[in-house]
């Protein structure tokens, strides 16, 4: 995956806010209250937001990385 990796919450929860105050969320009137949400990989530990181009220039450049997924049942 193309992303951004947090070791904690609060990392995670500031790189969110950092792009709501650059895109100027959340809005009045609108549903939606940030620009990005980050994910919590709970195998991997970490926490991570999904690339998207038009957060590069708040949150740099991204990295690739593995996340494991749970197993399903058969």
């Amino acid at each position: 995956m193309t992303g951004y990796k947090f070791n904690t919450e609060e990392e995670a929860a500031a790189a969110r806010l950092a792009c709501d105050n650059h895109f100027g969320y959340p809005k009045e009137g609108c549903v939606t209250q940030h620009w990005v949400d980050y994910q919590h990989s709970e195998l991997d530990g970490f926490w991570y937001i999904s690339f998207d181009e038009s957060i590069q220039e708040v949150l740099g450049e991204a990295s690739e990385f593995e996340i494991t997924a749970p197993e399903q049942n058969q």
